[in-house]
């Protein structure tokens, strides 16, 4: 193999090579410039001298695969690579600030904050697994922030990229990763199931929660596969004011068996969005762990659990999607919202993983001093909450994928638009009213977030407006 042609005041292929930043056991990374390219750089380069885990190799191998191929704002920008023939490398966009390990001294972090933290993450995995990859290193070290608030995925060394071959399980039998964080199906050899990461992002949140990891520092085989039988600690049982909520999503992400866990990582950020819309089980109440008569059945009946399917990382994505539908509680709109109950139980139908929020917008005046209370001196926002709940009854959905929220805004589309934007839902489903001369003038609401939603939206019709069935409205993708 050739020597590494790296070294301060170099230039390879136009990158001037600068300092050394950081030292890994991996890799290198060290600022370059080039004359075409007017943002700060970093060149990441392989260990691959006598002496050094051949599994750098293939791990920078998968990771100059998987890069150049991703975008948007929760991954370094790619710039160039290099191959092994004459020197390996990477060119990303050089990231301002440190990573979340620097936040390690601080723990445990406020159960706010950590949430927050958390959530942003979840957001960028939920993109990253949209683009067909699985991370499979999530870790403090891992995350980075830009200054506009996103999370930043970095170091795909370890990645499964779904239509790319899979290096190091071709290679390797034994399991890469790191030992805190790996999720169980990983000792077995699984790479494919993006339930993984949540995992991951599941030992992340009970770290930052509690300041302590949820299977302490164990790094050999034998001691990471306890987790194939052994929960955690509640975190409950370490913080006595732990959140009942909290503890049911930390407890979620780390099920054992990954159908237990969040179907999608854009499910889990919305429930850290909404803490209050969380359903609380039994996880919420747990002071001690399961008994060990449990973890012995678990660990001695494993050969009688079905073989397992491959995963498709697009499929399992697209059957567990966020649905909205936004709903008119006044009167005068049963009607409509029956043709939309009709729409939205048949979508649901084909989607048993799916969540669904239903949204109202409580409308303000733009000057008037608003009222809480209507005229019978009932509260208007818990009234709709209410009227939300009671609409979605006939849907007999599992509190788990069911979510009610009424907005308070001036604009209705605009505040439609913002809740499916923050909250990464799919698919709008939204009802027209019947024509008129004030919607023809200033637009409709279901026009509008139609024209301007970044997700699907079907918009839907009463029956006496449409020329077919009830939930035959117009899509926009």
């Amino acid at each position: 193999m050739p020597k590494s042609l790296v070294k301060s005041g170099a230039e390879i292929d136009g990158y001037t090579i600068g300092e050394c930043v950081h030292a890994g056991g991996m890799a290198t990374l060290w600022t370059v410039t080039h004359p075409g390219i007017d943002v700060p750089l970093l060149m990441k380069v392989p260990r691959v001298s006598e002496g050094e885990d051949p599994a750098a190799i293939v791990s920078f191998e998968m990771e100059m695969m998987i890069l150049p191929r991703l975008a948007g704002p929760h991954v370094p920008h790619c710039y160039g690579t290099g191959d092994f023939a004459r020197q390996a490398y990477a060119v990303i966009e050089r990231i301002p600030g440190t990573t979340l390990y620097k936040r390690l001294p601080d723990l445990p972090l406020p159960y706010e904050e950590a949430g927050l933290l958390v959530a942003k993450i979840a957001a960028a995995l939920a993109d990253l697994h949209r683009q067909s990859v699985i991370h499979h290193d999530i870790k403090p070290s891992s995350v980075m922030f830009r200054e506009s608030g996103e999370a930043v995925l970095i170091d795909y060394g370890l990645s499964h990229h779904d239509h790319l071959p899979d290096l190091l399980q071709e290679e390797f039998r034994l399991p890469y990763g790191t030992a805190p964080y790996m999720a169980p199906e990983r000792l077995l050899g699984a790479r494919d199931d993006p339930r993984s990461d949540l995992f991951s992002l599941g030992v992340l949140l009970y770290f930052f929660t509690t300041g302590e990891r949820p299977f302490g520092e164990g790094e050999t085989l034998r001691a990471m596969r306890r987790r194939l039988w052994r929960d955690p600690y509640p975190p409950r049982s370490l913080r006595a004011d732990y959140p009942p909520w909290l503890q049911e999503v930390v407890l979620r992400c780390l099920e054992i068996e990954p159908v237990w866990r969040y179907p999608t990582a854009a499910q889990l950020a919305f429930d850290l969005a909404h803490p209050n819309q969380v359903k609380l089980t039994a996880r919420s109440e747990r002071m001690k762990r399961d008994p060990l008569s449990v973890a012995w059945r678990r660990r001695f009946n494993q050969d009688v659990k079905p073989p397992r399917a491959k995963s498709d990382v697009a499929e399992q994505i697209a059957s567990s999607p966020i649905l909205a539908v936004a709903l008119d509680t006044e009167e005068g709109a049963a009607e409509l919202n029956e043709a939309l109950r009709v729409t939205t139980e048949r979508i649901l139908a084909t989607l048993p993983s799916a969540r669904l929020a239903c949204v109202n917008v409580l409308k303000l005046n733009r000057i008037a001093i608003d009222k809480t209370l209507d005229e019978q001196g009932s509260n208007k926002h818990i009234d709709r909450l209410v009227a939300l709940r009671h609409w979605a009854t006939p849907l007999k959905l599992d509190e788990s994928r069911l979510s009610v929220h009424v907005l308070e805004a001036v604009d209705s589309a605009a505040a439609l638009l913002e809740f499916a934007e923050v909250n990464q839902v799919d698919h709008v489903i939204i009802g027209a009213r019947q024509s008129s001369f004030r919607r023809t003038l200033l637009g409709s609401v279901s026009a509008k977030v139609a024209a301007e939603a970044t997700c699907t939206v079907t918009v839907v019709r009463p029956p006496r407006m449409a020329t077919a069935k009830p939930d035959a409205g117009v899509v926009w993708g």
